[in-house]
């Protein structure tokens, strides 16, 4: 039997405007995720996506129901639990290698044994030229394997990622989505990944969420049984995606 990592039961979210208007973001939630699982939750913008993964991070609080990390409510951030970000979020003037070793040594580890798993991480995401390097001298692509380079080496449990290739052109974000899945198959980290791509979804889950438009709630969850890796000439999976794209647009 699975381990359940992330259950989430009936959680709803509604946010205050400066002028006391209530906006419901997300309604009823509903949702497990087992342990090395790889989720993608798709819907249409301002539909919930990221905000129920900042909650499950401890980023933000439900104002009803409550989301649980390995049977414990979540109420704050936890080591655990790593968040990969769309715009990478790494300080300019610090090396890229200190950049991945910065978080554990906030978290106290020794600074030569930070930089050593800092090192081993930049090479499992193909940097390891790069380690001297600042931020700036990096492509997109590049800074973003960095930053999952960053939340991967502090060993969580589970990965967060929110639309971590949007802003990414086409080719590189087809590299960086082999590049994942190279990186999920050998670590097996418990992922769960925010997307607007249909096509990424399919390319990357074993189970996609389908959310509704705003306040968000949960339409359908669509088991993916295609073989990896997959090709996207095969006819199921252009039939998945005309499926999905269905249920967005209603």
């Amino acid at each position: 039997m699975q381990e359940t990592v992330i259950n989430i039961e009936h959680l709803s979210k509604t946010f205050t405007t400066e002028q006391g208007a209530l906006v419901p973001a997300l309604k009823d939630i509903n949702l497990s995720v087992d342990l090395n699982d790889f989720i993608c939750i798709v819907g249409p913008s301002g539909c919930g996506k990221s905000t129920l993964l900042r909650i499950i991070a401890g980023l933000e609080q439900a104002s009803d129901g409550m989301a649980f990390y390995l049977g414990e409510e979540v109420k704050k951030t936890n080591r655990e639990v790593g968040m990969v970000f769309q715009d990478y979020s790494l300080l300019p003037w610090r090396t890229v290698l200190d950049n991945i070793a910065l978080g554990m040594v906030f978290s106290g580890v020794a600074r030569n044994e930070s930089l050593q798993v800092a090192t081993q991480y930049l090479k499992l995401v193909g940097l390891g030229d790069f380690a001297r390097a600042y931020p700036y001298e990096l492509s997109g692509g590049m800074q973003q394997r960095a930053a999952i380079a960053r939340a991967l080496a502090n060993n969580p449990r589970v990965l967060l990622m929110d639309e971590p290739f949007g802003a990414l052109d086409a080719h590189t974000r087809i590299l960086l989505q082999k590049e994942l899945l190279r990186i999920w198959e050998q670590d097996r980290k418990t992922i769960v990944f925010v997307t607007h791509s249909v096509d990424e979804a399919i390319y990357l889950a074993d189970k996609i969420i389908v959310m509704s438009a705003h306040p968000g709630q949960i339409k359908e969850t669509i088991n993916v049984t295609m073989a990896r890796p997959r090709d996207r000439g095969n006819p199921l999976y252009g039939k998945m995606n005309a499926r999905i794209l269905s249920m967005l647009d209603h």
